[in-house]
């Protein structure tokens, strides 16, 4: 992103811009957005999707249906059970980044922010050796 590199993109092909848009398509959707950030820690079955956003079972299935079209879900069959995860994880940092993108919107330091300050202070019960 430095404008000095004087490195430019080649423009995108219309296929591929065309892809891109229907990613975004995708994403414009608020069940959608809850379905695929569920997923994002581990994949799960359609009904254990309804119960966490908080949607009937077949309204969820349509979701994912029309999400594994557009290849950013994957199906996996376990007897009769279908568990869906992320497509891959270019699907999980979108997803991820879109969230925290949104958290920048709200008031005050972003969750994801809090949780990395967290994880960088030192323990305090440990013992320094030096």
């Amino acid at each position: 992103m430095n404008a000095d590199s004087g490195v430019s993109r080649p423009p995108l092909a219309e296929d591929q811009v065309g892809l891109v848009v229907e990613v975004f398509r995708m994403l414009a959707d608020p069940t959608r957005v809850r379905i695929l950030w569920a997923l994002v820690e581990r994949e799960l079955s359609v009904n254990d999707l309804a119960g966490q956003v908080g949607k009937p079972a077949p309204s969820v299935s349509q979701h994912l249906a029309k999400l594994r079209m557009a290849r950013l879900v994957r199906p996996r069959r376990a007897g009769t059970t279908i568990y869906y995860s992320l497509e891959n994880e270019h699907i999980l940092r979108l997803v991820v980044d879109a969230v925290h993108n949104a958290e920048h919107a709200g008031p005050g330091v972003p969750s994801h922010h809090r949780a990395a300050e967290l994880r960088a202070v030192p323990d305090r019960d440990r013992e320094v050796s030096e």
